[in-house]
């Protein structure tokens, strides 16, 4: 299907088909063969064995999923190959099919099992395919940084290697941390975010770590499929009770298929729990909400769909975040949101354009250039 001007234009209110279209969330899918030739000899036979048998899919194993393992089924590259795998069609089913401006790309590193070295040779190779074979080939893209989190030494050398390089514009703090994200062990991490320019983007889904601590992993997908909001609003509230935005006061967070309308009720309770129990975060200068709409960036994809679409405007209202919310489609996965679609049509004009673009092109300023 192509679409037309007119449908391009709901899509893009206020300057109709020529206002800012970016997307926050589309998945590259590597392949064994693009990692292999891009690690150190020593670690290519243990990654050949942890990839083999899945094309480096994992979000195929975790559940059974209905859905074409996870993917649209259009999606998936004519003649063979996963979705996700070929830049070509993701541009005819994304960039060219919408208008889309610009597309932030965020490769997903579920296997990082075993020694920090072989963790940051993953990372560096899958950094280094993003740079040659996506981000070189198209203007419109824009990368997301793997490091070794738990390493925060490798991680911000990995930082350090592609500050000066434009085309990425955030890094990826991962699920799966071996402690809390606030922890000062990370703190590194976030400084050289910082100095960078980059944005701290977590993108959680597919790790085991941190997500099942205290609580078992849950039976079927559409447990794990609904839950995904949750461990981001323990991220946020760690960050800000650590005292990470005090130390560094211009470090601004994404959070990525996570939803959003659980950020009203998160900054009221913290507030409430802070006006009785402030004198246990004594390195806080603001209150909790304060900094909750100072550093965090959220996506639509997904997002909640109540019977009355007028009820989500007025979440997004009361939680005060309309100009905190970014425009995701999650392509290719079978959930996929259409900029078409995406939003209901209650959405005002004003809050539609920040969210489809204009939000986005505001965080990422500092290293998105001219488009």
């Amino acid at each position: 299907m192509t679409v037309t001007d007119t449908q391009r234009a709901a899509a893009r209110p206020g300057r109709g088909a020529t206002a800012l279209l970016l997307d926050a969330d589309v998945h590259p899918l590597f392949l064994p063969r693009d990692i292999l030739p891009r690690l150190p000899e020593q670690w290519r036979t243990r990654y050949a064995n942890e990839t083999s048998g899945r094309g480096g899919a994992r979000v195929v194993r975790d559940y059974p999923r209905w859905r074409n393992g996870g993917y649209r089924i259009d999606a998936a590259v004519p003649g063979g190959g996963p979705a996700g795998s070929d830049l070509d069609l993701m541009r005819t089913q994304l960039l060219e099919e919408y208008g889309t401006d610009i597309a932030i790309l965020i490769p997903l590193t579920f296997v990082l099992e075993g020694p920090a070295q072989y963790k940051a040779a993953v990372c560096r190779a899958v950094n280094d395919w993003l740079a040659e074979d996506w981000l070189a080939r198209d203007p419109r893209l824009r990368g997301s940084l793997n490091v070794p989190f738990d390493s925060p030494d490798l991680a911000v050398a990995e930082i350090e290697r592609f500050a000066g390089d434009p085309r990425f514009v955030q890094v990826m703090v991962r699920g799966d941390t071996q402690s809390e994200w606030g922890d000062r062990k990370y703190w590194p991490v976030y400084a050289a975010c910082a100095e960078a320019g980059f944005v701290a983007m977590c993108h959680v889904g597919g790790e085991p770590g941190n997500r099942y601590r205290g609580s078992g992993a849950p039976s079927y997908y559409l447990e794990q499929h609904l839950w995904l909001h949750m461990p981001v609003e323990r991220l946020a509230m760690s960050l800000i009770c650590e005292g990470v935005f005090d130390e560094f006061p211009q470090l601004q967070v994404a959070l990525v298929e996570a939803c959003l309308t659980w950020s009203g009720p998160l900054q009221w309770a913290m507030d409430a729990a802070y006006a009785v129990a402030g004198d246990d975060a004594p390195r806080l200068r603001k209150l909790p909400s304060e900094y909750f709409r100072e550093h965090f960036w959220l996506s639509t994809q997904p997002v909640e769909e109540p019977d009355n679409p007028r009820h989500l405007v007025q979440a997004i209202e009361f939680a005060r975040i309309g100009d905190r919310i970014m425009f995701s489609s999650d392509y290719p996965h079978w959930d996929f949101d259409s900029p078409v679609k995406a939003l209901p049509a209650a959405v005002p004009p004003a809050m539609r354009a920040k969210i489809m673009g204009e939000n986005a092109a505001r965080l990422y300023a500092g290293r998105l250039g001219r488009f």
